[in-house]
Formats: structure tokens, C-alpha cells, sequence
């Protein structure tokens, strides 16, 4: 027998667009939960849901490797002091294999911490306690960057490297370039602004976080990790550092490449 709808929720349906999943385009997106604190989970989930978005709960890293096979998801948040396997070993292995935009959801919160999070791969780094508001635009935002923008042209071109927005896909030297969500966002804004220098806070508020903190050296290891990839796939310099300015992208004439 199915049991009633209570007045309450049909009132909060009918009146509150965040309860009605009908009117919110969240609801296509899962987010794997991982922490091995229950009521953190739970809490999570329900704001989350209420926003429509599918959730799903881990308590371990190896919960969550398989909860990250089984039910695909969209985002991952993802704590680093977990039973079994650390977040980080979650976190490299889930960046070994899948693009999935991941946010360290954490009470460490030095400075050293960040900055290895994101060194491992991180898209986000949020410390508890958080205003669940604040985590919930900064998962909206990464969703808007992870889905592709398909307003875009269909391929950009500087001298070698080849990037297919609509497919988030990057070629150097035709090799594929695996990104993250992040570093993919960070090499659109290089192209989009070939020759110009970027500050960090250009780049932090391109990239949608206008209150970025230089402090915690976020865009600096986003911008290393993204270097490194593109090192280990072409001889060629594509970022420069315009030291006490920020950093910009080389405009190269693909007939005459300066290596």
C-alpha cells in the first residue's frame, strides 16, 4: 500500500521551486558522497536532493571506488581522512581512469593541506565547517565548466595543439592530452586570451571564483599540473610566467614553431 503525501511536502512542492524537482535542471547530476562521518553524509545528501541532484553515500575509500564504478557519477565530494584507502589514494585513482570533477570536502585545513589536495588532482578544496550555500554554488559552478559548452566553437587551434571544446577533448602533436575539469577550464582561458597576461585573480575570476584567496596558491598548482601535462606531450613552452604580473599563453605560428 503506498503511503500518502504528506500536506507539508506538497505544500513545500507546489510553492518552493527548490523542492520541486520539476523546475530544477540539477536533477540530471549525481554526486557521489564520500566521508566517513554518517550525519555529514546524510546532512549532504538531503540538502543536495532537496536540490535535485542523486546521491549516493560512501564511508571508505573502497566503498567509494566501487560506489564510483556502480553509480557514475557526475561529481565526487570526497573527504580525506577515510577508513581503508585516504582520500588522496581515492583521488589518484579515480583521476588515473575518469575526468570527474572531485572537491576535498575536509576539516584539514593548512595550508600545505590545499595545496597537496589540489597537487593531487583536486578541482576544489573546501574546509569544514562550510555554509552548505557556498558548496552548493561551487558545485553548480564546476558542473557548468564539466559539461561542455557547446556555444563554443568546434576547435581551437595554436600551433600543435588542437582543442575540442564539445568533446572536452586535447591534442598536442595529435598525442590526446588527458585533463581534469579544471585544467581543461584553465587551457580555454590561455586560448581565449593568447599573448595577454592573466593575473591570478583574472584567472580565479574566469574560472568563476572571484574571491580567490592568492594565499592558498590554488591557481598556481592548477596552472603546474596543467604544464606538466602538456610537457610530457610536446617539447614546446605554452605557458609562460610574467614574473610579479601572472601568466600568459604563446601565440605560435604553426609553420614556425620555436622550439
Amino acid at each position: 500500500m503506498q503511503k500518502p503525501i504528506s500536506v507539508r511536502f506538497l505544500i513545500l512542492f507546489l510553492l518552493y521551486p527548490r523542492y520541486n524537482l520539476m523546475y530544477n535542471p540539477s536533477m540530471e547530476y549525481k554526486v557521489l558522497i564520500v566521508d566517513d562521518e554518517i550525519s555529514i553524509c546524510e546532512l549532504l545528501s538531503t540538502e543536495l536532493e532537496l536540490d535535485g541532484y542523486e546521491t549516493k553515500c560512501a564511508y571508505d575509500g573502497a566503498a567509494a571506488l566501487e560506489a564510483f564504478a556502480s553509480f557514475k557519477p557526475d561529481i565526487i565530494l570526497l573527504d580525506i581522512m577515510l577508513p581503508v584507502f585516504s582520500g588522496y589514494e581515492v583521488l589518484e585513482r579515480i583521476n588515473s581512469v575518469s575526468d570527474v570533477p572531485v572537491i576535498m570536502l575536509t576539516a584539514r585545513d593548512a595550508t600545505e593541506d590545499i595545496v597537496e589536495g589540489l597537487g593531487k588532482g583536486a578541482d576544489d578544496y573546501i574546509t569544514k565547517p562550510f555554509e552548505t550555500s557556498e558548496l552548493l554554488a561551487r558545485i553548480n559552478a564546476l558542473l557548468r565548466r564539466y559539461k561542455p559548452d557547446r556555444s563554443l566553437r568546434d576547435e581551437q587551434v595554436n600551433g600543435p595543439m588542437r582543442v575540442i571544446p564539445s568533446a572536452q577533448a586535447v591534442y598536442l602533436e595529435d598525442k590526446p592530452v588527458k585533463l581534469t575539469v579544471t585544467e581543461f577550464q584553465l587551457l580555454q582561458i590561455f586560448l581565449n586570451n593568447r599573448s595577454k597576461v592573466l593575473s591570478r585573480k583574472d584567472i580565479a575570476t574566469l574560472l568563476g571564483e572571484p574571491d580567490y584567496d592568492e594565499n592558498t596558491r590554488a591557481i598556481d598548482m592548477h596552472i603546474q599540473r596543467l604544464r606538466r601535462k602538456l610537457s610530457e606531450a610536446s617539447s614546446l613552452r605554452f605557458i609562460e610566467t610574467v614574473h610579479g604580473l601572472g601568466y600568459k599563453m604563446r601565440d605560435f605560428d604553426e609553420s614556425k614553431v620555436q622550439r
